[in-house]
């Protein structure tokens, strides 16, 4: 087997890879090595669940017209979701690479917990306050890499001990208690209007899921990550650094937890730090029913997004038809299996063709 030192993904494929694609050794079997394979769909099976949002927000708008067509729901959906899309993101970030991070809402819920806390009870700075939870945040991404890519101890065990062990700490940093009180100032960062009633927090999120789009779509680092998480091994004969790789998608998952506790601290002005667990199931729901859109079969982060208001679009939408909070659960529940299921069922179909 020969491989192409400058572009080692296209050499071990035996084929020199177009521009902008990826051409991704077998995977290796397990449970995330199903998200890796390079998806064959045409425009309709990349769109579809784009035509599925639009059907379910018409079938809606027919029911009650003059509640769900109203600015007030449009800015609902799209200008309240700050911490899903940074969550989704940083789960886009470790799945891409065949790792499993169960800690990231807890994380967020550190940033966005320590910052009221030092702000409001310690007179800390904002921005000083902001930039010390991310900072931490960053470290708690190295610690999980440490742990699992050099210790080599299981993902899933690790990151689930982090995230109980960060929600601890929270509830006992802050009181086990709600913190409020940050100035209208700080606020601005994230709630300032841009246009048609939406926060900046929302082209934040936009612009972050474009960033990570091209640099894991169109750079020799992203071909990298996806290289690694469809065959480690092959990866690293190839001379791909990844262990490198992969502590770096724990820490990236860490900073991008981080950013999204500061803005979510700064749209409500304080942070309840017992309500970070809530977050997890709907950014995993996302993050893999992403993977049906755009780039079936894998992790990406326009899917991703997608996905995140497409939930957000059947929850509001059952919400407002005067269904009560449980339904949410049902929704996530129901995405995240149907999924898993559906990519299953692709990857099969796939190795029999």
């Amino acid at each position: 087997m020969s491989i192409d030192t400058e572009n080692p993904i296209a050499g071990v494929a035996g084929e020199p890879a177009e521009p902008g694609e990826t051409t991704l050794p077998e995977p290796t079997g397990g449970f995330m090595s199903r998200f890796h394979r390079r998806g064959q769909s045409g425009f309709l099976g990349r769109y579809a669940l784009v035509g599925v949002w639009l059907v379910v927000a018409a079938v809606y708008a027919i029911i009650e017209p003059d509640v769900l067509l109203t600015s007030g729901t449009f800015q609902t959906i799209f200008g309240s979701q700050t911490a899903l899309v940074f969550l989704g993101m940083a789960a886009v970030v470790t799945f891409a690479v065949g790792e499993f991070d169960l800690s990231i809402s807890a994380i967020l819920g550190l940033s966005a917990t320590f910052i009221p806390v030092m702000v409001v009870q310690h007179g800390w700075n904002p921005a000083v306050a902001s930039l010390v939870a991310v900072a931490l945040c960053c470290g708690v991404g190295a610690v999980n890499g440490f742990i699992v890519v050099k210790l080599g101890i299981d993902a899933i065990v690790t990151t689930l001990g982090m995230g109980t062990l960060l929600l601890g700490l929270t509830s006992g940093f802050s009181g086990s208690q709600a913190v409020s009180g940050l100035s209208n100032g700080f606020s601005k960062i994230a709630n300032t209007t841009v246009v048609f009633g939406l926060p900046i927090s929302f082209f934040y999120g936009l612009a972050l899921a474009i960033l990570i789009a091209y640099l894991m779509r169109y750079t020799s680092l992203g071909r990298h990550m996806a290289f690694v998480g469809a065959n480690r091994e092959v990866a690293r004969l190839a001379g791909v650094h990844v262990t490198r790789i992969r502590i770096g998608a724990y820490v990236t998952s860490g900073l991008l937890c981080g950013i999204g506790g500061v803005l979510v601290t700064a749209t409500v002005g304080g942070f309840d730090p017992n309500s970070s667990p809530t977050y997890l199931l709907p950014a995993l729901s996302a993050t893999f029913l992403g993977t049906a859109a755009v780039q079936p079969g894998r992790f990406n982060p326009i899917g991703t997004m997608i996905a995140i208001y497409f939930l957000v679009t059947g929850i509001v939408g059952l919400q407002l038809l005067g269904y009560t909070g449980w339904i949410s659960d049902v929704f996530y529940g129901a995405a995240l299996i149907t999924a898993v299921i559906a990519s299953t069922l692709t990857r099969k179909r796939a190795l029999r063709v």
